[in-house]
């Protein structure tokens, strides 16, 4: 059982939904990423989602995209992006850590390599956005050998005949992306999300979080009211992009979980 599949069954255990929270690793720079992630906890989140910067981000709409060049401007490698999660090891070892990214940092860096470091660090899971289920034996497969879960995506698009080989190998739980397009897009409506998510979930036993267009309190708490939990990123990223003090990201932070525990 990894951190994730136990911080599952803790929430199921409560009665309570997941709130998740994605954040660039090195933006602005490697000492303020490190003190936001390691607040984060305390701010009631429950699963870490952290970016790992790449010069072509094609999931990612304008916010994340320009965090992660401000990242990469300011030396940010993958070696440091395991250094954080080594960092949140020191103190909180319940935490689960999911790395999203792209595939050619990993493939760079050797598959078997990178998997070793990154179970070695405290990464408990990876979303890599550019591996379809058809390149499983790639990263998929040997993630999941490592002991990490391996998080796939399903969309608006994912039709019924899609989503079975989407499900197949995926591990940990699944994200559904609220709406077609990149992050930090349109906003997400739960009166929309509700008979997806119920589609995916005949289908799989996994959790179903949800993420994308989710940018106030009130939404996370629609949106988790209809999912197992629900993903905020472009919104934390843009509020340390205009240059708040860390203590007020994760006061706004604490507000989005408070938003989805509500639900």
């Amino acid at each position: 059982m990894t951190r994730i599949d136990a911080k599952f069954a803790e929430l199921k255990a409560q009665g309570r939904k997941a709130f998740v929270a994605y954040v660039m690793a090195g933006d602005p720079n490697y000492e303020t990423s490190l003190e936001l992630v390691k607040g984060l906890p305390g701010a009631g989140v429950d699963i870490i989602e952290l970016g790992l910067p790449f010069t072509d981000p094609m999931a990612d709409g304008s916010t994340i995209q320009l965090a992660g060049q401000r990242a990469l401007e300011g030396g940010m490698t993958l070696d440091k992006t395991l250094q954080i999660a080594r960092e949140l090891r020191k103190d909180d070892n319940t935490t689960p850590i999911v790395m999203m990214g792209y595939y050619n940092p990993i493939y760079s860096r050797g598959v078997e390599t990178f998997l070793k470091q990154a179970k070695e660090a405290g990464i408990d899971g990876l979303i890599i956005v550019d591996l379809p289920p058809e390149e499983d034996v790639e990263l998929c497969i040997p993630a999941q050998k490592a002991g990490l879960n391996f998080i796939r995506l399903a969309t608006p698009t994912t039709d019924g005949k899609r989503l079975p080989t989407v499900l197949q190998n995926t591990s940990g739980f699944v994200y559904y992306v609220s709406i077609t397009g990149i992050t930090g897009a349109a906003e997400a409506q739960a009166s929309d999300v509700a008979p997806e998510v119920a589609r995916i979930k005949s289908q799989t036993d996994l959790p179903v979080i949800v993420g994308f267009g989710i940018k106030t309190p009130e939404a996370a708490e629609s949106i988790a009211g209809v999912a197992d939990g629900a993903v905020v990123g472009s919104a934390i990223v843009s509020e340390l992009a205009s240059g708040k003090p860390v203590s007020e990201v994760l006061e706004f932070v604490r507000t989005l979980a408070d938003g989805a525990h509500r639900a």
